[in-house]
């Protein structure tokens, strides 16, 4: 049983930054996907960023460039480094893993954290 436990969401002014963070238990892979979807209210849940085991990468196009996937395998734990945030970035961020490869749909992926909400004004 697959658990995934974040941290690190909050309020921000546009321009700043926010750190979320991801530590999963539970799996038995050693080669699998991690990453994050957000949702706003009246849209589905979408992309923001994968990595796999080896370190592909990837990004939601509205991300441009200004935020950074990292996995520490040590720790089982995924971060989201995000710089100048704007207000389009606020949402519920949530964590997600799959065993072996990353898709960019969300009906992918069938284990998900409990979500930490990230609000930019």
């Amino acid at each position: 049983h697959v658990q995934l436990v974040e941290s690190g969401g909050g309020s921000v002014q546009a321009g700043g930054s926010l750190t979320l963070s991801c530590k999963v238990s539970g799996y038995e892979y050693s080669s699998l996907c991690m990453g994050w979807f957000r949702q706003v209210p009246g849209k589905g849940r979408a992309e923001v960023a994968t990595i796999r085991a080896h370190g592909m990468t990837s990004f939601g196009y509205f991300v441009e460039g200004r935020f950074t996937i990292s996995l520490d395998s040590a720790e089982n734990t995924v971060y989201l480094q995000m710089n100048n945030l704007k207000p389009t970035d606020s949402g519920m961020y949530y964590c997600v893993w799959r065993d072996y490869l990353c898709y960019p749909g969300a009906e992918e992926y069938k284990d998900w954290g409990q979500g930490t909400q990230v609000t930019v004004s």
